[in-house]
């Protein structure tokens, strides 16, 4: 089966022949290859590091970092507002958050003149509806986007505090000193929608008591109905609204019977850490991270090397350990065009937040000159698909 699908690689794998540019600079950082990366960024706590790797045909994930005025009208409050947003199905619904989610931010920090939990879970709101709206609007000519959703984690730093809200399975890791024995150690701060998780699966039991196939073990993954692994999204309005999970959607989207209440949640679990001199670091990553490094070995990896291209040293990680799994070279790996690529391992973005305690207890109203930088990927021409196409079932991870 292996050697199949290497010739399959093979054939798939044409270095340049594709026509789309392999390295350059892309809104602050690089492209090379598959991988795009800005290794070392000053936002107003501190500094930053981003790093992208892709593996669909098309890039899923998007990400952001903003710093700078919180508020519409730039009078402050001054923070950081970090972005990860792993799409599934398509990169409609990760493309819409990306465009307005901030945007909704500023426009209700300004209504309230503050940061707080209801400014950041408006706006999440805020852009599910917008991202409905859509939906509706294309249904008779694209009835498929009606399927495609995404994962949404979000931290702020503003006035000495950490909020961090979170759709789906992304994570959010604090590396924590301890002053006893000089170590740093892992703190995960996110809480995560996966119907792997068991507390996550006893949830949906209880909201749906009357659905003994709520959740699904299908080819050893518990999925929601059988079609998604996480419970909570941007989007996936096929699982939340009935009026489109009907014809012309594809049949495997289509439920049986219909339903009456929404089966996924956009309701984000929200927390708040006041910060600490003894903070370090966070790392906002998507779950292709996740899925071959520990807290721990990420933090280790951050806390022991350079700050400039952290997040490219855990993407490397991630995928060396990916590549160890089906026992082949790293340097291989490296060969594989994307889509193909996605059978070895899934879009993977990574920002590192450095924090200096002296800037982040001043910063609330430390004017800024302002940064905004967005994950990047291969530039497809307008209307163009990649090429070596490959079905992909929505995992919605």
């Amino acid at each position: 089966m292996l050697s199949g699908l290497m010739n399959l690689l093979r054939a798939c794998f044409r270095p340049g022949s594709d026509g789309f540019s392999r390295t350059g600079s892309d809104a602050g950082g690089r492209q090379d290859g598959l991988l795009w990366y800005k290794d070392s960024g000053q936002h107003l706590n501190g500094e930053f590091s981003m790093a992208v790797i892709q593996a669909n045909n098309l890039l899923e994930d998007q990400s952001q970092i903003e710093s700078g005025s919180l508020s519409s009208n730039e009078s402050g409050p001054y923070g950081t507002f970090i972005g990860i947003y792993d799409g599934h199905g398509g990169p409609e619904t990760s493309r819409f958050i990306n465009d307005h989610l901030f945007h909704h931010l500023k426009k209700f920090t300004s209504e309230q003149q503050s940061m707080s939990v209801d400014v950041i879970r408006k706006a999440l709101q805020a852009t599910e509806e917008g991202f409905m709206s859509v939906v509706a609007n294309q249904w008779s000519m694209s009835p498929q986007i009606a399927a495609v959703g995404s994962c949404c984690l979000v931290g702020v730093i503003c006035n000495g505090t950490l909020y961090i809200a979170n759709l789906g399975d992304s994570r959010a890791v604090l590396g924590k000193a301890i002053k006893a024995t000089g170590e740093v150690l892992a703190m995960q701060l996110s809480a995560e929608h996966n119907a792997s998780i068991e507390s996550i699966r006893q949830e949906l039991h209880s909201l749906h008591p009357d659905d003994p196939n709520i959740v699904v073990l299908k080819h050893n993954v518990w999925r929601v109905k059988g079609l998604i692994q996480v419970s909570k999204s941007i989007g996936d309005v096929y699982l939340k609204k009935a009026e489109f999970n009907r014809e012309p959607l594809f049949a495997k989207f289509r439920l049986r019977e219909p339903f009456k209440m929404p089966i996924l949640s956009s309701e984000p679990s929200i927390s708040v850490h006041p910060l600490q001199p003894q903070d370090q670091f966070i790392i906002f990553a998507s779950d292709g991270l996740w899925e071959h490094l520990s807290n721990q070995e990420a933090v280790d990896i951050v806390q022991n090397s350079p700050r400039s291209g952290s997040a490219r040293r855990l993407v490397k990680a991630a995928l060396q350990e990916a590549a160890k799994k089906r026992e082949m070279r790293y340097s291989d790996l490296k060969k594989i065009d994307r889509g193909v690529r996605r059978h070895f391992h899934d879009d993977t973005t990574v920002i590192v937040v450095y924090l200096d305690s002296n800037l982040v207890s001043r910063a609330s109203t430390a004017k800024f000159p302002g940064i905004s930088v967005r994950g990047g990927g291969i530039s497809l021409p307008h209307n163009t698909l990649a090429p070596c196409t490959t079905p992909t079932e929505i995992s919605g991870t």
